[in-house]
């Protein structure tokens, strides 16, 4: 489960508009949408692109954001 608030503040903080995160993701803004409030889940793939984008090096952080209970 992805913690929704952590990763929009990420995206947030690099001054990314979820357009153009979605655009990286190669998926549409709604479909980032429903990926970021859980009702999706993120593949592998996107987790690394949002993570090189993001600038999200360390695994604690990637585990705490995308894999949070």
């Amino acid at each position: 489960m992805t913690d929704s608030s952590l990763l929009r503040q990420k995206i947030e903080e690099r001054g990314f508009k979820l357009k153009y995160v979605a655009e990286q993701l190669k998926i549409t803004p709604y479909t980032l949408q429903l990926k970021i409030n859980n009702e999706r889940e993120f593949k592998t793939s996107e987790v690394k692109i949002l993570c090189e984008i993001l600038n999200i090096t360390e695994l604690a952080e990637r585990e705490q954001i995308f894999f949070a209970n």
